[in-house]
Order: C-alpha cells, then sequence, then structure tokens
C-alpha cells in the first residue's frame, strides 16, 4: 500500500487526536489548533484529490490487523476526496470568518470547550465520507449531533437554549429511526461493510424475498436522515438552531452538518442499497415531493420574515429541498446534481450567516431589515461577500448556485414525463421566489441609513473575517466559472461510488 493511501485516516485520526489534546489547552492556544489541524487536513484532501485522480479510482484500506466484520474499513475515491476537500475548507472559513463572534458570545473559560467541538464535527465528517462500515457511519452520526448541539448551545441566551433542546429531540428522533432501520438490515444482511450488504440486498431484490421489511429498511433510514437534515416537513427545529446560534456555529450547521448527514444517505442509496432497489421501493417518489415542496415553503417562509438571520436560515429548507429533489429523481445525473449543489449550497450559505454577521455588528447588532439600511456601506466587504452569496442562491450566471440549477434541469430532461415538467415548474418558480427576499435585502443593505451608528464610526472589520469573505468569494465565483473539473470529478467518483 502507498504512503498517500493512508490519507484518509491520518486525517480522521489527526482531528480526533487535536480534539483531546484541545482539552487542555487555554482558548488562545485552542484556536490556533483547530485552525491549523483544518488546514492541515485541507492540504491532505488536497493531496488526496491529485492522488486519485492518478491512480484512477477508489480503494479500500483496513484499519489495523483484524478484517471485517472484526475490524474496520475506510474507501476512499475522487469523490470522497472532493468532498473531504470542500468541507475542510468550508470549516476553515467559518472558523476564521467567526472568530470576532466566538470571542464575544462564548465565554473565556469554555472557548477550549467550542475548538474541542468543532474537531469532534470535522472528525465526524471526515469518518461518514470516508467509511466503509454502516455501523461506524451511525457512530459518528451521534458524534456529530453532540457536537452540533453543543456549538448551539455554546452561546448563552434563552432563545439559544430553547433551539438547543428542539435541535436535540428532533435530532434523536431521526437517529433513533436511522439506527433502528441499520438494525433490521443487519437483520435481513448479516454484513455491517457497505459492499457486503449489497450483495446480499441485490440478492433479496432478485428474489422477491422480505420485500416489506427492505422497504420498511429504506424508509426508516431515509426519514431519519432526512429529519436530521431539515427535509421539509421535518424542518421546524432548524430557523431557531442556526438564527439564535453564534455566526461561526450557524455557518457550521447549515454548511456542514446538514451536508454530512445528506453526503451519508447518498451513500447508502448509492452504495449500500442500490439505485434500481430505491425505485422499486417507491421511496424517491417520496422524497422528490417532499423536495419540491420544501423548496416552494422554505422559500415562502424566507419571503415572510423581517429578521435577515432568520431569513438566510428558512432559505436553506429550500436549498436542502433542491438537493433532495436531485435524490428523488433516482438517476445518476440527479445524484451529480445533488452532490454538486451540496458543494455551492455549502460554499455560498456559511458566506452568507458569516457576512449577516458583519452587517449586524454595524448596525448595532439589530437583525430587522428596517434597522440594515446602509449597513455595507459601514462594511463594505461584508456587503459584497452577501451580495455574491445572494447572487448564488438566486442563480445568477458564473455562480456556483447557477451551474447547480443547470444540472437539475437538465436531471430532469433526462428523466422525462411529468416529473420533468414539476421540476422545472419548482426550479422556475422557486428562482422567482428566491429572487424576491434576496433582492429586497440587497436593496435594502445599499438604501441610505435613516438612523446615526456610533459603534460604526471608525469601523474596520478584523482581519481574518476579511480573509475569510475573500476566500469565500473566490469559491463562489470559482465552481461557476470552473465548475466543469468540479461535475467531471463528481461523475467519475459516483462512478467508483458503488
Amino acid at each position: 500500500m502507498e504512503l498517500w493511501q493512508n490519507i484518509p485516516f491520518f486525517s480522521i485520526l489527526l482531528s480526533l487526536a487535536s480534539a483531546s489534546f484541545t482539552s487542555i489547552m487555554p482558548a488562545r492556544a485552542a484556536r490556533r489548533t483547530a485552525i491549523v489541524v483544518t488546514s492541515a487536513v485541507l492540504c491532505m484532501s488536497a493531496a488526496l484529490i491529485g492522488f486519485t485522480t492518478a491512480y484512477g479510482g477508489s480503494y479500500t484500506f483496513m484499519m489495523g490487523h483484524f478484517p471485517a466484520p472484526w475490524g474496520n474499513e475506510i474507501r476512499a475515491g475522487v469523490l470522497e476526496a472532493v468532498t473531504a476537500f470542500a468541507f475542510s475548507l468550508i470549516m476553515l472559513i467559518s472558523l476564521l470568518g467567526g472568530l470576532t463572534k466566538i470571542e464575544e458570545h462564548v465565554e473565556n473559560g469554555k472557548q477550549n470547550l467550542y475548538f474541542i467541538m468543532c474537531e469532534l464535527l470535522l472528525t465526524a465528517l471526515l469518518a461518514q465520507v470516508y467509511t466503509n462500515d454502516l455501523f461506524t457511519a451511525y457512530v459518528f452520526v451521534e458524534i456529530m449531533t453532540i457536537a452540533a448541539c453543543s456549538l448551539i448551545t455554546s452561546r448563552i441566551k434563552g432563545r439559544t437554549l430553547f433551539a438547543a433542546t428542539r435541535y436535540m429531540i428532533m435530532n434523536l428522533l431521526g437517529s433513533g429511526l436511522f439506527l433502528l432501520g441499520l438494525t433490521l438490515l443487519y437483520d435481513l444482511t448479516g454484513h455491517l461493510l457497505m459492499e457486503d450488504i449489497r450483495e446480499q440486498v441485490t440478492m433479496l431484490a432478485q428474489t422477491g424475498l422480505y420485500h416489506q421489511p427492505l422497504t420498511v429498511v429504506i424508509a426508516l433510514m431515509c426519514i431519519g436522515l432526512a429529519i436530521k437534515s431539515a427535509l421539509f416537513p421535518f424542518h421546524t427545529w432548524l430557523p431557531d438552531a442556526y438564527g439564535y446560534s453564534t455566526p461561526a456555529s450557524s455557518a457550521m450547521l447549515s454548511s456542514l452538518v446538514s451536508k454530512g448527514y445528506i453526503f451519508l444517505l447518498i451513500k447508502i442509496i448509492y452504495r449500500v442499497i442500490g439505485l434500481d432497489v430505491i425505485r422499486d421501493s417507491g421511496i424517491d417518489n417520496v422524497l422528490l415531493i417532499f423536495a419540491l415542496v420544501g423548496i416552494v415553503m422554505g422559500s415562502v417562509s424566507a419571503i415572510r420574515e423581517r429578521d435577515i438571520r432568520r431569513m438566510v436560515s428558512y432559505s436553506s429548507v429550500a436549498q436542502i429541498g433542491y438537493i433532495f429533489m436531485g435524490i428523488g429523481l433516482g438517476t445518476e445525473a440527479g445524484l451529480v446534481a445533488a452532490l454538486f449543489h451540496i458543494i455551492a449550497h455549502a460554499a455560498a450559505k456559511s458566506m452568507l450567516f458569516l457576512s449577516t454577521s458583519g452587517l449586524c455588528e454595524v448596525s448595532g447588532e439589530r437583525r430587522l431589515f428596517r434597522d440594515l439600511r446602509g449597513s455595507a456601506y459601514r462594511n463594505p466587504i461584508a456587503g459584497i461577500a452577501f451580495v455574491v452569496g445572494a447572487f448564488s442562491m438566486v442563480g445568477i450566471p458564473f455562480m456556483g448556485g447557477f451551474m447547480s440549477k443547470l444540472c437539475f434541469a437538465s436531471a430532469a430532461m433526462e428523466v422525462g414525463g411529468e416529473r420533468m415538467l414539476l421540476v422545472l415548474l419548482v426550479l422556475a418558480i422557486s428562482t422567482a421566489l428566491n429572487t424576491l427576499y434576496f433582492l429586497r435585502t440587497v436593496i435594502t443593505i445599499y438604501r441610505p441609513t435613516i438612523r446615526e451608528y456610533p459603534e460604526a464610526a471608525g469601523f474596520h472589520p478584523r482581519a481574518s473575517f476579511a480573509v475569510a469573505m475573500v476566500a469565500a468569494i473566490a469559491l463562489n465565483v470559482a465552481l461557476g466559472v470552473c465548475s466543469q473539473p468540479v461535475l467531471n470529478a463528481i461523475a467519475a467518483g459516483l462512478t467508483c461510488f458503488g
């Protein structure tokens, strides 16, 4: 085995070990450790993209000297490498962009705990991306749930405690359903490794044995992860959890946590169960209906909001609907579009949450639209970042969001029939609705102010915030202008994914 094939293992081990060592560090050292470790994982993921592209396929790495089912396995290919690179880059942007508010919202004695949770979150994301064992995936799903809940409660405020409670209740429900499905799947197949399960599921599907139990298993696992990723109508916990957390937490929750669950669901659908079995079960139709309704309802809820952070939060409901729409199409083209939108939405949404915090900071920490007039002039880099993120969400050309919608439309055209008409209609309606609420916000932040904000006099954003915003802007533009290499990598990786 080549040394570079150990990169997934080293990435997971490094982030997990750093979480342990951070527990004995003071706040400043913990902050630096989190940034350095995330940067190291980013560099290793970039190297893995190059190696797997040259290698031309995926490979399996056995951890330790014990084969499955006693040991554990990691599987990596270009798709996993690209996803790990995107997740670690957005984690780094979220940390850098949210440092000021972390220091302000989190008590000094607890800041090292905050960065421990960030590192555990990164560990769980990497493990879900790379693991080839379904039970290991569940273990890290639970670790990510605990880390995410801790990130919400890090800001001591009444609404955040309420939001964290709702988040925990709904996510425990999702975890329970997922575990129940996993237990039944193990009972049916006798395996936990993904390829071994796939062989048994294929055999059961061909023989027609246990058709109803298998359908129940698929439904339980899909609903469990749909709840955890806030697919409509299971999204009720999302606006408060995203809207009242510290900005770095909101950026990570919206851009990484929900996407980690969805990536795991795609692995289960494509690698563990198989698209043919999913289509035969009819679960793809259910996901598609929920997704289409969620796209419209999330956008309508965003239009009704007068709080900018809750508006951005409701926008996530619609965007998660887009991803599930690609999954619900039940084709490889739909999955490619969904995987690309995972990256595009993560890049734009982290920037939107961080930039809104910058706009609120120069508006006396007020979040209502009427108080944000002129805020883009008081914090120009935040204003520009918000505009770029809004353009991406609407689907303006040369932005990542435009390429996502183009891929969804193309995937729908391949399917044809009523599905094509429904998807294209919802894409058109949602684009109009997105334009409505994002254009209103952009106009508001650039309208002349009607009141004075003494706290904004002489304001200069922190260097780390400016660097994060510039990086996020560049990432969003790159995903729009240079999207084809990313799409090719996703398509090639998906071929090796099954």
